[in-house]
């Protein structure tokens, strides 16, 4: 494949994706859209040449691969496998025993926040199967659907985005590797680096610390307050009449948590017993073993959840199987926004896209601040967009270049590009999972995006200063310096604009209403 170098005209294709992503918010067109412009440049103009190279040495090229092939086989059974944890009602069942165990307002937050968490394997799962089983009490215990829509959209993403054995870690890890590829980097592992940047992925930590500090200290500010002063009156929030509904979950009573616990933990063992004779995890395993052990953690768990369903009597084993099939198909979307963007990032490579990036940056931008500019950067197009994934695709081949070539911490780099994909994904009024949290949670959009709105954005500004001193110090104390930083902000926020609400047990709720 020739190298050619065309200057300024090297970000045309980076330009018309971003451009394009943010104008009609179709991730995939936007991508395919950059890659011909970038291949048309590279061939001199001629577009039936144009067309023959792209799908020739960079889409067929990228299906050929045998990294790729892994990562999207992978991707596939994780499809597989969260669709049978979807439709088997376990969860739902695991969340209902959570939630049996509050009678007051902080402990119904808190069971919400930790119901979250455990639904980690789908970011779509946490709004459907909590945001049902705690919107009742949520009421009942006179706490606002607001509140309970930003708990689980909280819970969603900036979870999932934390995890490297899941769609996500496993997406992020096949773009992190393609880098690591062009740039020749063999001592580090796209495994290596996902878990070095978890400390400093500063957006999604914050997230999940701002909630039970919330819940303990009964503070709210802003819209918040507002509607938590107005479910102290018995006045909630209302799904819009034209909203979409969310997909009901499977309802049996019979249903034991155990139908997705054990599954989870076949899922575990299988990995840690295949990759614990390796050395795992004292030693790096090679990413195509790793991959290989995930691949076989999740078709046996999913074995063992197909049984385990036709044992409580919620789908026969062909049905079970069929549900799994059908799963296989969800991941089609995202393999194709994965390809693509490996394609665009070749691209960009063989028209010299990061080399005139760099160069551009070189002694005009310090490299300390490379982190902080990453993570504003794509906070601003992934809440334009409305899409993490498709924010990481176009991002991560220029940030990764920029911080080798600069010297800017690589695991901070890789950390703010996840982070700040994800601010949109959390809040934007048109992401799936802001959509589906007001959805679950019986609430109006519109409500819930201006109540999240303001907790998110002090997230993501005390984040920008950790990117900003992340980028001199590429150590842990800057993420605990970033928790304590969000305790003291929030507690400051709440105490000068916020209210303070009781915390009202179900006893005090009984007297009031009579």
């Amino acid at each position: 494949m020739e190298t050619s170098y065309l200057g300024i005209l090297s970000l045309i294709p980076v330009i018309l994706t971003i451009g394009l992503a943010i104008k009609t918010k179709n991730v995939i067109l936007s991508l395919g859209i950059g890659v011909f412009s970038g291949v048309l440049l590279q061939v001199g103009g001629n577009p039936i040449t144009a067309t023959t190279t792209m799908v020739g040495d960079y889409l067929f090229a990228q299906l050929q691969d045998s990294y790729n092939a892994g990562i999207i086989i992978l991707l596939v059974f994780i499809g597989g496998f969260v669709t049978l944890i979807e439709q088997s009602g376990g969860a739902e069942a695991f969340a209902k025993k959570v939630a049996g165990l509050v009678n007051n307002r902080c402990k119904v937050q808190l069971a919400a926040w930790i119901g979250g968490i455990l639904v980690f394997f789908s970011e779509l799962g946490t709004p459907l199967i909590v945001g049902p089983v705690f919107s009742p009490l949520f009421e009942k215990l006179r706490v606002s659907k607001e509140k309970l829509a930003w708990i689980i959209d909280t819970t969603a993403s900036p979870v999932c985005v934390l995890i490297p054995f899941i769609g996500w870690g496993v997406y992020s890890m096949g773009l992190i590797q393609e880098e690591f590829d062009a740039l020749k980097i063999t001592e580090i592992t796209d495994w290596t680096a996902f878990i070095s940047a978890i400390p400093f992925q500063f957006y999604p930590i914050l997230c999940l610390v701002i909630v039970p500090l919330v819940a303990f200290s009964g503070r709210e500010f802003s819209f918040m307050a507002k509607a938590e002063q107005n479910a102290q009156k018995g006045i909630f929030s209302q799904l819009d009449e034209n909203a979409v509904k969310a997909p009901t979950m499977l309802t049996n009573n019979n249903v034991s948590p155990l139908v997705v616990i054990i599954p989870l933990l076949v899922l575990f063992v299988t990995l840690f017993g295949i990759l614990a004779p390796l050395g795992f995890p004292v030693k790096q395993v090679p990413g195509s073993q790793f991959r290989i052990a995930l691949i076989s953690g999740y078709f046996y768990g999913a074995i063992t959840m197909i049984l385990m369903m036709a044992w409580y009597k919620v789908k026969t084993i062909k049905e079970g199987i069929r549900i799994y099939f059908k799963g296989y198909g969800k991941m089609f979307e995202c393999i194709v926004i994965l390809i693509l963007a490996w394609s665009l990032s070749s691209v960009g490579k063989a028209i010299g896209t990061p080399d005139f990036i760099v160069n551009i940056a070189k002694g005009n931008i310090p490299s300390w601040s490379i982190p902080a500019i990453i993570f504003i950067v794509g906070a601003l197009i992934s809440f334009a967009t409305g899409t993490s994934w498709g924010t990481f695709a176009i991002m991560m081949p220029i940030a990764i270049p920029m911080a080798f070539h600069l010297g800017a911490p690589l695991y901070v780099s890789i950390a703010a590009v996840l982070s700040g994909g994800l601010f949109g994904d959390h809040c934007s009024p048109i992401s799936d999972t802001t959509i589906l949290a007001a959805t679950g949670s019986n609430c109006s959009l519109l409500d819930h995006v201006k109540t999240q709105f303001p907790y998110a954005l002090l997230c993501a500004s005390v984040s920008i200063v950790g990117y900003l001193f992340a980028g001199f110090f590429e150590s842990v104390i800057v993420t605990i310096a970033c928790i304590a930083a969000i305790t003291i902000v929030y507690a400051l926020a709440a105490k000068i604009w916020g209210i303070k609400v009781d915390n009202l047990t179900l006893a005090d709720i009984e007297k009031i209403e009579e």
